[in-house]
């Protein structure tokens, strides 16, 4: 069954088979978050999730041969905004990185990223890592029944226009079950009241890219790998989020909790 622009409503049954794909992938995140530290390349994090996913998990890589993409993980490090590819680099201390997964269980996708710190980065940059999270949490916090994504991308362009911050529009949050990217696209910016208004059954990622400096992207020459124009930092986080009878659900919660970044609804 599909909603307006021919978005997905899901079934209970449809619905218990993405929470169980968004569960393995937010639990590798969880997995892998002890191994990053200086001195580790991010190839090694990329073979450890792989093994992760088909040898724990009983799942598959969604990442590799996606459109030619070659690694398990993106890995994208301080200036790499998104889709970076590991390679024999090493992380050294004072970097950030985020490390984006998905998988597929059963047929079903789960997709979802998050920010790590190697040793202790600079207070700008744990300040851009926070500030990233909050929007992605403020625009979560305005699905519900009813809604627009126009009130999604609005409320995390209000916190990053608040804290001097530039959203990178190239890429969007999308629809996600069977298909990796489905409709509808979730554009990080918006207007309140504007696009798709929300209905009980859809699934949809929110991952919003924050720049430190300007909004200006660039590709490095092997076509996949985005950096900041500028060579600003650039943070992003992602969860699965479907929308409930009276609000959401995230599908992709985090195992260990929230540490002490602010808990997303119940």
């Amino acid at each position: 069954m599909s909603a307006g622009r021919g978005v997905p409503i899901r079934t209970p049954g449809e619905i218990a088979m993405a929470r169980q794909a968004g569960r393995l992938a937010a639990e590798l995140l969880q997995m892998i978050a002890g191994h990053v530290k200086a001195g580790v390349t991010t190839n090694e994090l990329d073979r450890l999730c792989h093994d992760y996913i088909v040898n724990v998990q009983q799942a598959i890589p969604a990442n590799v041969g996606y459109h030619g993409y070659p690694k398990t993980i993106c890995a994208s490090v301080n200036h790499v905004v998104c889709h970076g590819i590991p390679s024999d680099k090493k992380l050294k201390d004072g970097d950030i990185v985020n490390i984006d997964v998905a998988v597929i269980k059963d047929g079903w996708f789960g997709d979802t990223s998050r920010m790590y710190f190697v040793g202790k980065p600079a207070i700008q940059a744990r300040r851009l890592v926070r500030t990233t999270y909050e929007a992605m949490r403020a625009g979560i916090l305005q699905v519900r029944p009813g809604a627009t994504l126009g009130d999604v991308g609005h409320a995390i362009q209000s916190v990053a226009q608040r804290e001097g911050y530039s959203v990178v529009r190239e890429y969007c949050g999308h629809g996600i079950g069977t298909v990796y990217h489905d409709e509808p696209q979730v554009v990080h910016v918006g207007q309140p009241g504007r696009g798709l208004k929300l209905e009980p059954g859809m699934i949809f990622t929110i991952e919003p890219m924050l720049n430190a400096g300007k909004a200006a992207i660039t590709h490095l020459p092997d076509e996949w790998t985005v950096v900041t124009k500028d060579r600003s930092l650039s943070a992003q986080w992602e969860h699965t989020v479907l929308v409930t009878d009276d609000g959401f659900e995230i599908l992709t919660p985090w195992p260990d909790g929230y540490g002490d970044y602010a808990p997303i609804g119940a």
